[in-house]
């Protein structure tokens, strides 16, 4: 089975490199379509190992989170539809020298500026990765912003 680490922007490559040195990085830009133009190659029993930046309305800022399950973004109308179990982070010395916070990550199509969900991340990717039906996902988030945009783009300039 190959691995691949899906990332969406190249100022993610050092996590990505930091948390699963030595498997092959994709980037595929941010969003859906971007996921299913980089992904719809990809052989579906291909391990997925997405890291990225993502938001919280209550995460400290620098959290990292092991993603459990991938939902969409969608808190003004409910209707049925998958959830998506992840695979637990396989155990490196990265991973080993920290406690890793374990919470559901909501996908959306734009960045979320606002939201009364807690204890959760908010990316634009994940959901749409585990929908095109990979086999074996795994997921960490980094806590880039809380529901900023400013401070989401502070921190992938590196500031």
């Amino acid at each position: 089975m190959d691995k691949l680490v899906v990332i969406a922007e190249e100022q993610e490559r050092q996590l990505a490199e930091q948390y699963f040195p030595g498997i092959k990085v994709l980037v595929t830009g941010v969003g859906a379509f971007n996921i299913m133009r980089s992904l719809r190659n990809i052989s579906l029993d291909t391990e997925i190992f997405n890291i990225g930046y993502a938001g919280s309305s209550n995460f400290e800022i620098g959290t990292m989170v092991e993603v459990t399950e991938s939902r969409l973004n969608h808190p003004n109308v409910q209707y049925p539809e998958p959830e998506y179990h992840l695979n637990e982070i396989p155990q490196n010395e990265e991973t080993k020298k920290q406690t890793l916070i374990k919470a559901i990550c909501y996908s959306g199509v734009d960045f979320v500026l606002q939201s009364d969900y807690r204890d959760c991340v908010f990316d634009m990717e994940l959901a749409f990765i585990c929908g095109m039906g990979f086999e074996k996902v795994h997921a960490l988030k980094y806590v880039s912003d809380n529901l900023s945009l400013h401070d989401y783009r502070k921190v992938g300039a590196g500031v």
